[in-house]
Formats: structure tokens, C-alpha cells, sequence
């Protein structure tokens, strides 16, 4: 029986044969289209060459596709564990050409590798085609020998694909396999087609015309094949089974599963290990790719797949975070054909740690907020809007997750309340969904690139050089010149001006040509080519002429000291934290450094010491930077880190900084520092010259973020700070060594004056005395009551102790004369208090200086008041009270 590792490599291998160029699945992330969240099918990466703006050195390719649907318009997460077929996570098998063979090679490629690679019965098989397309029709009677009745022809858009409301389109062939009948279900148009019977296995798509908008259609130049397969489903069919979490992949995650949980794989938990299965795949791979858990956009929709899986971990009975220890298992089966997964393995492991030990601290209390808005209604009836609402809000529960735990409860949820509640908060979802593609304006990038070619970036090695100017391009299209006051967009062949890329920030610098002379205020970086951003600053820039560019060059060496130092920090964070360090953004401008970086607590002072002391080690150590140029491979071969989910081409720049004395274990076993930069770096680690860090805070959820200085910026700011210790140093009359000292005697001395003065407001209130005032004695109960200036109403309570201890039996009553509303205090020895309560005083008191009572033990009690002139009249209330027990 094949694994589903083998089918994947025998359809990759039957291809590779058949002259198509295997090509390496593109990231989860799509870069080439903004309207899509997740790349759902093989074809996303070739979205361009299709519609003819991108030319690649091919015209025949092949891959499979990771490829994720759990947000926005393809969303299988709800189905997920409860079907035989549905998954957030799945590979899409392909084959395309670019223009180059069309359906007579298409049909027989797909048939000869089903009937003969896979061996698949050619009785089981049938096929549907669009109503009107004859050729397809034929071409399976030709090839594969089929009758009409195995033929079908489907008049719906089932059978005709569109890539949107206008572009490439075309009819496109389904192949299903027949089960049997033994299987409900009948073939595809039927009534019956819902049914398990016939299964699609494979669907080729002919792209051959054009849809415009008013709806019609032109023949496309040069038609198109684009092919999908899904790899579950088709392993499912090879291993003869009719569910894809039978398969021998599925099967071993969900075995995993039901191993870390020491439960039955087959038992009453089948679900739950059928869904871990399946999210545990799409979480690793989103992490795998760049993609963080947060509250907003791709980071939301994984944090929901996350959620999901780790509630059904917790339905399993499992009492600590499980998800991160069935990681291993899921490298072994998939990390030889998707490598960036082994690669990060411990950061897949540290994030899912974290999120599942901070969702455990609230699944109980959500739960049982649910379990109680469910019994405040009806059985049966639909939970509330509102309480699904501040389940999300109070505890983080997306929708689809208190739908999926009310699900099995037979029970739904009130989604309008829901979606009137998260009005805004889904618009900001929306919003941020709208995808990672390049500008709106990229059409002219590609029509530019594929004219001119991509820049040739000479900045490496040179901070001037000479280019010639390929276009001008004002408002989004392409203009001759550009005159003084104009601000543009300028292409040139080649240029010293690197281009913002990898949190380096784009070059500034001067453009001069025989006519004019441009300032460059930023570089970025579309299809190849380096767009300068200029300001024509004297008389004009055209297209055709030739130009000398020069670098700003202080800034240049600002921005290279500080993109080197941001390798070395990336290095001794692994060091001092741990190898689930990983870079999860960066900014190295000519004034600053900032790493944001995984990890899910703050960075102590003492790490962050070491940290610092060690990337300064490394630049006294002063050794060259060096820089080779080799394939991904080999460099990742040799232990360089690389960013997750970046694209990188057939060749990289691989740095390496710093040399190991033998006391570290370095990437090659030598070096310090290495990685996979296209960055600007020194020649020598000397050149950053000083390293200070400023600090550590939170970036995002399980992502931290340094702040740091090198060079003149390190030392304006030591400079300042010495400058500020010199300053203390003068007020204080001590030497900076003596400051500490000099600090610590003086909180001393406060605290001892401070508790001198308290002293002092004491005795003043006690007459000036150390008996204190004298006492009446009312009704056979001692009186000491008095009206006190210079303390506030926190000092009573501590004077009428202090009153009461010398009076021995009686009760003190002390107004406070604070020069604002009054404070009044009543206390009462214990000996008394069976007769008398100090709250029953201080109330008379409170009502009589025009507060409103208040409140205490029958000890001790306090109150407010508004007008001290009534404060012999509160005196008068209380003597009363003393008169009348």
C-alpha cells in the first residue's frame, strides 16, 4: 500500500518526466494576490504567469501545494472532524503549462498516471465535462476509451472555472471514481450526486478564453492548463479507504493524538482526535510560514484553528498543554517533503506551549459560562447573540467555537445578535484579510520588468555608480521626464540604492543627470526592479539618460552598523533564551535597531545583560563579515537561520559574523552569527563600534521586541546619560561611586525625619503634652474629645490608639481640621463597648458637621463631614449620646 509520502512523489516524479519543472510549494502567505487570506490551491503562485504579466524560465510545471482553508470565502473549519473529507490544512497536487500543451496533452497525461502510475481500475472511473465542450468529450473517448454514458456533461458553473468577474476562464473536465453499490449515491448531476458513491478525485481546468466585463468571451492567445488533486483524497482511494483520516498520515497524528491524551483513537473521543489531527497540521505549517497568533486577521484565524483543537484536547480529559508534544510526530511524517517544518520545529513547539497554556487558564471558566446562559433557556432554543458575544469578548471563544461545543449539545447560536455585537470588529477583520499582495499598482512593475528586466543592485560593493534611467513613472503611469518640483517613481538598469527588504530601510541619496538632478527619498523594491522615490530638485530627469547616483553615505553606514549588530542580538537572544528564538520582524533604520522576536515572557534585566555583553564582545572581537552566495539548500545545510515563510531565489547571501573560541557551539561548528540575509552589512564587526540596549516590551501576543542603539547613536546617548549622573553627582556633593551611598543615606534620613514629624503632629494633638489632653467624664464614661489642626484624617485612627491605651477606659472622639472638609474619628475601649459604639458616635459626629454617617467596628470608626464650624456642635452630639446610657 503507498504511503501518502509515495503518491506524492510518484505524481511530482511522473510530471518531472513529462518535462515539467518541479517547483517547491509557495507559502501559505500569498504574495502575488490580496484578495486571498491562505493560498487554497496549487494554482495561487502562478496566478501571474497564467494571466501573462510574469515570464518564468519555464512553460511546464508541477508541485504540491500546502494549502489552508479556515477564513473568508473558503472556510472549511466548521466541518472539520465531523466529515470523511473535510480539512483546514491539505497538499493540492498540480500540473501547468504556461501557454505551452493544452488538452490533447492534459486528458492523456491524467489518465495514463491514474490508470498506470496508480493503478487505478479504468472501470471505476467516469468523468463530467462542460455541456458545450466536444473536444474534452472526444478527447476522452479517444484516449481512455469511454462511452457517453461515462461522459457527462454539465451545463452548470460546476464545470466551468473563473478565475474572478473578468480574466483568464475556461471549461474545465472533473474525473470521479465509482465506489460501487454498495455506497448511496448517485453520479455527478444527478438527484443523488450528495451521496459517498462517486467521489471526485481530480479536476482539470482549460483555461482557452477571456470573460470581459460586459460577460463575453475571447479566445485567450495562448490557452492554459491548470490541475488539482487533492493529495488526502487521492490517498484515501489508493489505500482503500473511503475516509481520509484512515490514511496512513492522518492515522499516525491521530494515533499520536490518543497516545498524549491515554485514550482510545477509536473510542467514544474519535472526533476530538480526528480535529487535533487535522489543526495540529494547519497551526504548524501557519507558524511554519511567518504567521503569529493574535487578535486580527491570518494571527486570528489561527488562533481560532488553535483554540478549536486544544477545547477537544481538553474534552479527551487532558489537564496539560498536549498540542506542543504531538509536534514531533507530525515532522516525521511531513518535514522530509516540506523542510521549513523541521526547521521550525521549536518555535511551532514554544508557540503552541503558550497559547494552550494561556487558553487552559480560561476554557473552564467560558465553558461554564455557557453551560450557565444555557440554563437560562429553553431546552433546545438558540444561545443568545449577546452571550456568545462576551464569550468571545470576555474569554477570546470565536463564534465557531462556541458553535462547534453546542454543536454536539444538539443546540445553535443566535448568529444576527452575534453579528450585530461584532459589527466593528469583523470590519476591522475584513479589512485586515484583504490580503499581503503587492500594490494596487503592480501591473506597471510587471510591465516594466518584463520590458527592462530586474535591476542589477551593484550596492554590495559601492555606495556610487553610474546607470541609465529606464523609466519615469508620476501618478501610477509611465510619463518621458520629469521636471523641478515633480515627485516620481524612477527605474534605472542597475543602482548602488538598496531597496527596503528584510526590515532594512530603503537608501537615501542624490540622482544626477546632464539636465537635472533628483533627490532619492526612498528605494523600494517590486517584480525585480529597485524604484527609486525622487524629488526633482533642478531642471528635469528623463528616460534615456544616463545617471551617476550617490548614497547618502553616513546613513548607509548608520543602517549596515545596525543591521549587523541586529544578527549578532538574534544570536545571543538564541543563547540566552533558547532555540525557539526566532525573528518575527525588524526595523534597522540609520537611528535605531528594533527585533521583535518569539517569546512569551519578558526578557529579565540579567538576560538582557548578558545578552549585551556578549554582542559587544563580538564587536571588539573585530573579525571580518563574511558573505558567500550559495543555494538555499546547501545554506540551511550548513545551519544558516532563516526568516519562516520569506522567499528566497535559487541563490542566497549567507553572513556569517563572529568566530567561536571553542568555549559555543556555532551553526557550522565555527561561527558565531549565520544567516540568510540580502541585507547591507560592515566589513568588519568593529565598524558597529558600541551596542546599547534600551529595552525589552511586548510586541504581540508570544512575540517580544528589543530597542537598541550602535555607534555615534549608542554613544550620544551613554554621553547623555553620563551627563545626567554628572548633574546628580554635583546636587548630591559625591562621586558617582559614592551615589548609591550618598542615595541610600538620604531615603534614611527622610524616613527618620518623617517619622520624627509624625512624632511631633502627635504630641501637638495631645496638647503639646505627654499625657495629652485632659478628660471629661460624662455619666461615669471618660471623654477625651478635641479638634486638631496640622494632621489629616489618615493620622486619627493611630492617635485615638495612642489616646485610648493612656485613658484606659473611655472614648476619645478627634476631629481633623484639614482646611478642606473635615475628617472625624470615634474610638472606643474595649471595655465599653458592650455599652457604647464608636460607629454610633462618629455618626452623631458626621450628621452634625453635615456629612451623611459613617461606618466601622464598635472600637473604631470614621467618618466625613463639610463644615468645621460645626464642630463643637458635633462635640455637644456626642456628649449627649455619652448622657443618655
Amino acid at each position: 500500500m503507498p504511503s501518502l509520502n509515495d503518491i506524492r512523489s510518484t505524481f511530482l516524479n511522473y510530471f518531472d518526466r513529462n518535462g515539467h519543472r518541479i517547483v517547491e510549494s509557495s507559502p501559505l502567505v500569498p504574495r502575488n494576490d490580496p484578495t486571498l487570506m491562505f493560498a487554497n490551491s496549487g494554482m495561487v503562485q502562478f496566478k501571474n504567469c497564467f494571466t501573462g504579466v510574469e515570464q518564468r524560465d519555464y512553460v511546464r510545471a508541477t508541485s504540491a501545494q500546502k494549502c489552508v482553508r479556515a477564513g473568508g470565502k473558503h472556510n472549511d473549519l466548521d466541518n472539520v472532524g465531523y466529515t470523511a473529507r473535510h480539512h483546514t490544512f491539505f497538499e493540492m497536487l498540480g500540473n501547468f503549462s504556461f501557454g505551452d500543451y493544452f488538452k490533447s496533452e492534459a486528458i492523456p497525461f491524467a489518465w495514463e498516471l491514474l490508470t498506470r502510475e496508480f493503478g487505478i481500475p479504468k472501470e471505476n472511473l467516469l468523468v463530467t465535462v462542460y455541456h458545450t465542450d466536444d473536444e474534452a468529450a472526444d478527447m476522452w473517448k479517444k484516449v481512455a476509451g469511454l462511452t457517453d454514458d461515462r461522459i457527462i456533461r454539465i451545463a452548470t458553473d460546476d464545470n466551468f472555472w473563473r478565475m474572478g468577474p473578468t480574466g483568464p476562464c475556461g471549461p474545465c473536465t472533473e474525473i470521479f471514481f465509482d465506489h460501487g453499490d454498495k455506497i448511496w449515491g448517485g453520479p455527478p448531476g444527478s438527484a443523488d450526486e450528495d451521496g459517498d458513491r462517486f467521489i471526485e478525485i481530480w479536476n482539470l481546468v482549460f483555461m482557452q478564453n477571456e470573460q470581459h466585463a460586459d460577460g463575453s468571451l475571447t479566445p485567450l492567445p495562448k490557452q492554459s492548463i491548470d490541475t488539482g488533486m487533492g493529495l488526502e483524497r487521492i490517498g484515501a482511494l489508493l489505500q482503500g479507504k473511503h475516509d481520509n483520516y484512515d490514511t496512513d498520515l492522518m492515522r499516525s497524528l491521530i494515533e499520536a493524538s490518543a497516545h498524549a491524551t491515554s485514550t482510545d483513537p477509536d473510542g467514544p473521543g474519535k472526533m476530538h482526535h480526528r480535529v487535533i489531527a487535522d489543526h495540529l497540521r494547519s497551526t504548524s505549517f501557519l507558524i511554519a510560514d511567518g504567521v503569529m497568533p493574535s487578535n486580527e486577521g491570518r494571527g486570528y484565524v489561527l488562533r481560532r484553528i488553535m483554540r478549536r483543537a486544544m477545547r477537544h484536547a481538553n474534552q479527551l480529559g487532558t489537564q496539560d498543554p498536549v498540542m506542543h508534544r504531538l509536534v514531533p510526530a507530525l515532522v516525521r511524517q511531513m518535514g522530509a517533503a516540506y523542510p521549513e517544518l523541521s526547521r521550525a520545529q521549536a518555535l511551532v513547539e514554544e508557540t503552541l506551549r503558550l497559547e494552550e497554556t494561556r487558553f487552559r487558564q480560561t476554557l473552564d471558566r467560558g465553558l461554564k459560562l455557557l453551560d450557565d446562559e444555557l440554563s437560562k433557556i429553553p431546552e433546545g432554543s438558540d444561545l443568545p447573540g449577546t452571550a456568545a458575544f462576551k464569550l468571545y469578548d470576555t474569554f477570546g471563544f470565536p463564534l465557531d467555537l462556541t458553535q462547534d461545543a453546542l454543536r454536539e449539545k444538539g443546540r445553535a447560536v443566535d448568529t444576527e445578535g452575534f453579528d450585530a455585537a461584532m459589527a466593528e470588529q469583523k470590519a476591522k477583520a475584513r479589512a485586515s484579510w484583504s490580503g499581503s499582495g503587492e500594490t494596487k499598482d503592480a501591473a506597471i512593475w510587471f510591465d516594466l520588468a518584463e520590458t527592462h528586466g530586474a535591476t542589477e543592485f551593484l550596492g554590495y560593493d559601492t555606495e556610487t555608480a553610474e546607470g541609465q534611467v529606464l523609466a519615469v513613472v508620476a501618478e501610477g503611469a509611465e510619463v518621458a521626464k520629469a521636471t523641478t518640483g515633480q515627485s516620481v517613481q524612477i527605474i534605472l538598469n542597475q543602482t548602488p540604492f538598496y531597496a527596503e527588504s528584510g526590515g532594512q530601510v530603503g537608501d537615501e541619496g542624490v540622482l544626477r543627470t546632464a539636465t537635472g538632478n533628483a533627490r532619492i527619498t526612498d528605494t523600494k523594491k517590486s517584480q525585480g526592479l529597485f524604484i527609486h522615490m525622487a524629488e526633482v530638485t533642478e531642471g528635469e530627469v528623463a528616460t534615456s539618460q544616463g545617471a551617476t547616483l550617490t548614497v547618502d553615505h553616513a546613513r548607509r553606514a548608520a543602517i549596515r552598523a545596525n543591521h549587523s549588530a541586529t544578527h549578532l542580538l538574534h544570536e545571543a537572544l538564541r543563547r540566552a533564551l533558547g532555540d525557539h528564538v526566532a525573528q518575527r520582524g525588524s526595523l534597522n533604520a540609520p537611528d535605531r535597531l528594533r527585533f521583535d522576536f518569539s517569546h512569551g515572557q519578558a526578557v529579565s534585566a540579567a538576560e538582557l545583560a548578558q545578552v549585551e555583553a556578549e554582542v559587544n564582545s563580538y564587536i571588539r572581537q573585530n573579525t571580518p563579515v563574511d558573505t558567500r552566495i550559495m543555494t538555499p539548500d546547501d545554506a540551511r545545510a550548513l545551519g544558516a537561520q532563516a526568516l519562516f515563510g520569506e522567499k528566497y531565489g535559487d541563490e542566497v547571501r549567507v553572513v556569517s559574523m563572529g568566530a567561536l573560541d571553542g568555549s559555543g557551539k556555532g551553526a557550522d561548528g565555527r561561527t558565531y552569527s549565520l544567516e540568510l540575509c540580502g541585507g547591507t552589512h560592515v566589513g568588519r564587526l568593529g565598524e558597529i563600534g558600541l551596542f546599547v540596549l534600551l529595552g525589552d516590551s511586548a510586541s504581540s501576543a508570544g512575540v517580544r521586541r528589543i530597542e537598541a542603539l550602535t555607534g555615534e547613536g549608542a554613544l550620544a546617548y551613554l554621553k547623555e546619560q553620563m551627563g545626567n549622573l554628572a548633574e546628580v553627582s554635583a546636587v548630591l556633593k559625591a562621586t558617582p561611586a559614592e551615589l548609591a551611598t550618598r542615595a541610600k543615606a538620604l531615603l534614611d534620613d527622610r524616613r527618620k525625619l518623617e517619622n520624627e514629624v509624625a512624632q511631633l503632629r502627635r504630641e501637638l494633638a495631645m496638647g503639646g503634652s505627654a499625657s495629652g489632653p485632659e478628660a471629661k467624664e460624662i455619666n461615669g464614661i471618660k471623654l477625651i474629645s478635641q479638634v486638631l489642626t496640622g494632621v489629616s484624617g489618615k493620622d486619627l485612627p493611630g492617635l485615638i490608639d495612642e489616646m485610648k491605651a493612656r485613658l484606659g477606659s473611655g472614648a476619645v472622639v478627634l476631629i481633623a481640621d484639614t482646611g478642606a472638609k473635615p475628617a472625624v474619628a470615634a474610638g472606643v475601649t474595649a471595655d465599653l463597648t458592650d455599652r457604647l459604639s464608636a460607629v454610633e458616635l462618629v455618626k452623631a459626629a458626621a450628621i452634625a458637621l453635615g456629612g451623611k454617617g459613617g461606618g466601622g467596628r464598635p472600637d473604631m470608626a470614621q467618618a466625613g463631614g463639610v463644615d468645621i464650624g460645626s464642630a463643637d456642635a458635633a462635640i455637644s452630639a456626642i456628649e449627649s449620646i455619652l448622657e443618655g446610657k
